[in-house]
């Protein structure tokens, strides 16, 4: 299966925009405050509901709730930022120079549906005892969960992407004319800022989140567009959602990012994901020969 060729660009997709040198360290520092800040409120109300904090490892559907829509909210309002301020059209923080493509999208979704399926049952076979699953258990928490799950985790998802990958990683890119030099400044910039959002303590987490933000990068370069980072952050989010959900015994499933939650283990999750950037590298390079040929053509290169 080829996708949609690709069009050739003065600077790829990553780097493509620019904007006056401050408004990146705008596009850095306030939309992942404004999204702690929404979390803050969030939980402050989860907690007047069910009488507690709302902040701790355990996580009920408000709290699922309040995290998804925090991000959801700041995803949305970030992208109209960046495109006043760049003088762009929406789209072109989706994809850029070709437009965003739905069918690349569902073949990414299957695709990383299924590293993350195999990355999970790696778990389980290697490192049960790593995983938070105590068992299955369907109750009104478990329903309640997987409706939380369903309806906003996708969002959520796709809010991040746009937020670090569509907004943070091209913002910073621009500081620098150079191509290659601000695709790798835009790359490790918005990978640190989206592990430092997740606000996980434990070194081995940070890294693990450091690393998605750079795997997520990559495929965007490579495919100039949003979809397979999106893809995997829909599969990957929402599958290990309703996957701790159902194993989580009929409560709250547990979400732990203070020192010693971390370890070895996560290299496991991590190579699928390497897995996944192979993928994505290998499929893009050979949609981009068809438009060579036909580039050729088009000058009359025999």
């Amino acid at each position: 299966m080829s996708f949609h060729p690709v069009r050739t660009t003065p600077r790829r997709f990553g780097a493509h925009l620019s904007l006056t040198w401050w408004k990146p360290l705008v596009i850095i520092v306030v939309p992942p405050l404004v999204m702690i800040i929404l979390q803050i409120a969030l939980f402050a109300i989860v907690g007047l509901i069910d009488h507690g904090s709302g902040q701790t490892e355990a996580v009920g559907p408000l709290q699922l709730l309040a995290v998804n829509l925090s991000m959801g909210i700041t995803g949305v309002l970030t992208v109209p930022l960046i495109c006043w301020w760049a003088k762009v059209p929406w789209r072109s923080i989706l994809s850029a120079p070709r437009a965003f493509d739905q069918r690349r999208l569902a073949v990414y979704l299957l695709w990383a549906l299924g590293v993350t399926i195999l990355a999970n049952a790696a778990l389980a076979l290697l490192a049960p005892e790593q995983t938070p699953w105590v068992g299955v258990g369907f109750t009104g928490t478990t329903m309640a969960l997987l409706v939380v799950i369903v309806l906003t985790t996708p969002l959520a998802a796709v809010s991040e992407e746009l937020m670090f990958r569509g907004a943070v990683m091209p913002a910073v890119a621009s500081w620098v004319r150079p191509e290659r030099i601000a695709l790798a400044l835009g790359v490790i910039v918005s990978s640190l800022a989206f592990a430092t959002t997740h606000l996980a303590t434990d070194p081995w987490l940070f890294a693990h989140h450091v690393f998605l933000g750079l795997a997520t990068a990559v495929m965007a370069i490579r495919s100039r567009g949003l979809e397979a980072p999106i893809a995997f952050h829909v599969a990957n989010n929402t599958f290990t959602a309703v996957l701790n959900t159902l194993l989580a015994g009929g409560g709250d499933f547990s979400v732990a990012r203070t020192a010693g939650a971390g370890g070895p283990h996560l290299l496991i999750p991590a190579l699928f994901v390497l897995a996944l950037v192979i993928v994505v590298w290998r499929r893009e390079g050979n949609a981009a020969e068809p438009e060579a040929m036909s580039t050729r053509h088009a000058k009359g290169v025999r």
